[in-house]
């Protein structure tokens, strides 16, 4: 992903959080309350009047219902507190669990993301075996998600997305959330990439080669499987043929040709290395090449 992130994602709450519970209708009855049995000095300055006020409980069942009504009628605010309120009256029971799950995803559709962050992590710390602890997850990585920036900006909220969903994935491995965080660690890991591309190429202009050399083999390093890729191998080439350091030139330009043997980028490399009388001479001892052999031995693995 380069530039924001996407915004389509509605993660649906648990389909056993759906249905609202049929309200259950109460009578309350409360006692009149006198103080009898003390007399006061009507005309002491320091008499207290005091009128107490007993407040009822609302039924769970109840408290739940109309913050899903809340929630359906995208009032997120108030749906968040009805959930709160469950939370903090029905403390330690099974309503105060799904009341703390649906506040985080109330927070979520609300856009208030570290609220949803806030009460994700509560989830998870309070009830980590809960069979809805892989959707706190999600939901939590999601909310960093969400707060994705442009390649211009600090990459924090990147890193704590990748980190998120990669624990939902580790965690939760058949989870029905797994697969939508598989893809989208691989669009973090894009803008990560992106991102370490615009320092180095910032480097690339102000021929401090050196700099833009260990930002682009960063790439190579961490992001060797997102688009990126190709063009950090065809920089690293670039860079070194400044430098004069033909060798690596040559081995880089090798790499990314045995690689990306199509890709414009390889094209672009080999073209450049031409210009000095060079071809493309891959070390198979070398960084680069032990990156990439690495990838393979990975993917045929997997398969």
């Amino acid at each position: 992903m380069t530039g924001r992130a996407r915004s389509g994602e509605k993660p649906q709450m648990p389909v056993t959080f759906r249905n609202r519970g049929t309200a259950v209708a109460v009578l309350v009855s409360i006692a009149g309350l006198g103080l009898g049995g003390c007399d006061l000095d009507p005309t002491s300055l320091f008499a207290e009047k005091y009128k107490p006020e007993v407040v009822a409980d609302v039924p769970a069942d109840k408290l739940y219902s109309e913050g899903l009504a809340k929630l359906e009628d995208s009032d997120y605010e108030n749906a968040v507190k009805k959930f709160e309120a469950l939370d903090k009256q029905y403390a330690y029971s099974d309503w105060s669990r799904k009341a703390l799950l649906m506040t985080a995803y109330s927070n979520y559709q609300g856009q208030k993301y570290d609220d949803a962050i806030t009460a994700s992590k509560r989830y998870l710390q309070r009830h980590p075996a809960s069979k809805d602890a892989a959707y706190a997850q999600y939901l939590m990585a999601m909310s960093h998600y969400k707060q994705i920036p442009d390649v211009t900006r600090d990459q924090d909220r990147s890193e704590k997305a990748l980190a998120g969903l990669q624990e939902l994935v580790q965690k939760y491995p058949t989870s029905e959330y797994a697969a939508d965080a598989k893809a989208k660690i691989q669009i973090t890991r894009d803008q990560l990439a992106g991102k370490e591309m615009e320092v180095g190429r910032f480097y690339l202009e102000r021929r401090n080669f050196p700099s833009a050399i260990n930002r682009f083999r960063d790439v190579v390093a961490k992001y060797q499987t997102t688009r990126h890729a190709e063009e950090a191998l065809m920089r690293i080439t670039e860079a070194y043929m400044a430098l004069g350091i033909t060798a690596e030139a040559q081995n880089s330009a090798a790499v990314l040709g045995h690689n990306f043997p199509d890709s414009p980028w390889y094209k672009d490399a080999h073209a450049l290395l031409q210009t000095g009388g060079l071809e493309p001479r891959e070390e198979k001892s070398s960084f680069l090449s032990r990156v990439y052999s690495s990838v393979m031995g990975r993917t045929a693995s997997a398969q």
